[in-house]
């Protein structure tokens, strides 16, 4: 049925509101664009629609388009000048095809004369404008019988689109050079931050490193002996080897002992050495770690797991400077500065018994307290950048990250710290075939997450009470529940189980789990640790 004149005007005013709205929702260019020419394909009947915007190489490339093919979407390039569509950007003029098969300027470069059509197909194209300037061009073509006398409405309908679309790419490109600018800026401030505090190896732009930074410049110059404190993971040794270099024993050696990974007597002889004979298997004499970091710095990892007999051998050599080699008689004096860290609350151990206070009081001289990495996200991007380029370098790949996946990075909650993250990057690099790391490449998507198998007991599921809403009176009920928002809609309290909480959720959201997550305040990977810890299968309908 053909539309009245009044019809028409009314679909035109309708057309034009629905596009600004669309417009003015995201500045996300390539999703408004393919919902405005969705709106006109619909209100138009258009067959095919394309936005094509002027490039910094000065070619014309599609941004936007409805009933193309990805194929189809890839040919859409033009030179201005060339074809119809370049011969509007060139001239910025309004062009009316009546019949596209019967035009030599139409390039068909889309595919949109492949299709058998019974009736002449039309192209429609008109500029998008900024002021004076030309920078796209937005077209459509649609059935032409019958509209002889309709196309020059479809033209000013379109120039009015063309004028929004103008205005919100000019505005896109201004916040987007101003996002330019700020993070230059950042990266300029940045870089004189990091050439203030900074360690070599080491990333740390957020407060909490910055503080840490800041604490090993002061202690690096002195000779006092440094305990490292943190979780496992957060990167003790690498600042323990900065605080190194940035001593004035720099020159000397810098000698390392995971004291947790040898027995006490085993931890002995690698401390302290031993002559020749003093034990089954000592053929030789051999330094041991003390006098191998003479004039330099030893790094005791792990201080808080030795056993307390070996906390009073210690004491003593760092008490004396001196010690015997086993099997030995001979006191030998070392110059060696001490770095110690532990990831155990010694205060508990020495409350205990378990560790001695007069060794604490000795080691624990100047403190340095590292943040686990869920204190310092910022840094995250930072840290994920270093590692997949040392993934790249090592496996000769050109691997990125797309921002979604990014967001999954910063958002989990690493019980694993930094050593977990690195493993998490290289593990994903590795089992990704494509060269973009996306979203659903990471196993925590897909419920598979290995670092669950050993610290589901320490990832918070934190459940936020839904918030009162009180009732409106009896009389004013049936009035007002048409106009409440659906964020104030109330839940029932939820049960007092973890496990039941997780159900609850999922049933007040309909078993969506992102949905779920967001009413518990957790991420979706820890929604989807606490499904897999607690066995729970989620419904699908």
């Amino acid at each position: 049925m053909a539309k009245t004149a009044e019809q028409s005007r009314s679909l035109e005013l309708v057309t034009i509101y629905e596009v600004g709205k669309i417009l003015s929702s995201s500045l996300n260019l390539p999703k408004t664009f393919r919902e405005v020419l969705n709106l006109l394909s619909v209100n138009l009947d258009s067959r095919r629609g394309m936005i094509s915007l002027l490039q910094a190489s000065g070619e014309l490339h599609l941004v936007g388009a409805s009933g193309l093919s990805a194929e189809e979407f890839k040919r859409g390039r033009f030179q201005s000048g060339e074809g119809v569509t370049g011969r509007i950007l060139q001239t910025g003029i309004p062009v009316v095809v009546h019949d596209i098969a019967k035009e030599p300027l139409f390039l068909n470069r889309t595919g949109s004369l492949d299709e058998i059509a019974e009736q002449p197909i039309a192209f429609i194209g008109v500029p998008i404008k900024h002021g004076t300037e030309t920078i796209g061009v937005l077209s459509i073509d649609r059935v032409a019988e019958g509209r002889s006398g309709k196309f020059q409405n479809d033209v000013l309908l379109l120039t009015m689109v063309a004028n929004l679309i103008g205005q919100t790419v000019r505005l896109h490109q201004s916040v987007t050079a101003e996002r330019t600018l700020l993070m230059q800026e950042q990266r300029r401030l940045k870089s004189e931050l990091h050439g203030k505090y900074s360690l070599d190896n080491v990333v740390g732009y957020s407060k909490p490193m910055q503080e840490v930074f800041a604490q090993a410049h002061m202690a690096a110059p002195g000779h006092a002996t440094v305990l490292l404190r943190g979780e496992s993971g957060t990167g003790k040794e690498v600042i323990a080897r900065g605080i190194h270099f940035l001593s004035s024993r720099k020159n000397g050696p810098f000698i390392k002992v995971n004291c947790a990974a040898l027995t006490e007597t085993l931890l002995e002889s690698e401390l302290f050495g031993h002559e020749k004979g003093a034990f089954t298997g000592a053929q030789a004499e051999r330094k041991g770690r003390f006098e191998q970091a003479h004039g330099g710095t030893l790094f005791l990892d792990e201080i808080g797991d030795i056993s307390p007999a070996f906390q009073a051998k210690l004491l003593r050599v760092l008490q004396e400077r001196e010690f015997e080699r086993v099997g030995g008689n001979r006191s030998i004096k070392v110059d060696v500065r001490l770095i110690t860290a532990t990831n155990r609350n010694l205060e508990q151990a020495v409350t205990k018994g378990e560790f001695r206070a007069d060794l604490y009081y000795r080691i624990n001289v100047v403190s340095i307290f590292l943040p686990p990495l869920r204190d310092r996200r910022e840094d995250i991007p930072y840290l994920v950048e270093r590692f997949l380029s040392k993934f790249n370098l090592e496996n000769k790949r050109k691997l990125t990250l797309s921002a979604e996946s990014m967001q999954v990075l910063v958002n989990c909650y690493w019980p694993g710290n930094v050593r977990e993250l690195e493993n998490c990057v290289e593990r994903t690099a590795t089992m990704t075939r494509t060269n973009v790391i996306r979203e659903f490449d990471f196993p925590c998507q897909h419920a598979k997450c290995l670092t669950q198998m050993l610290h589901g007991d320490t990832i918070p599921v934190t459940v936020i009470q839904p918030a009162h809403v009180e009732k409106p009176p009896a009389a004013a009920e049936s009035n007002q529940r048409e106009h409440v928002a659906p964020s104030a809609v109330e839940h029932p309290a939820p049960p007092s189980t973890e496990r039941e909480r997780l159900i609850w959720a999922l049933e007040q959201c309909g078993w969506v789990q992102a949905k779920a997550a967001r009413l518990l305040n957790i991420s979706p990977r820890q929604m989807g640790y606490a499904l897999l810890k607690y066995n729970i299968e989620v419904k699908k309908f």
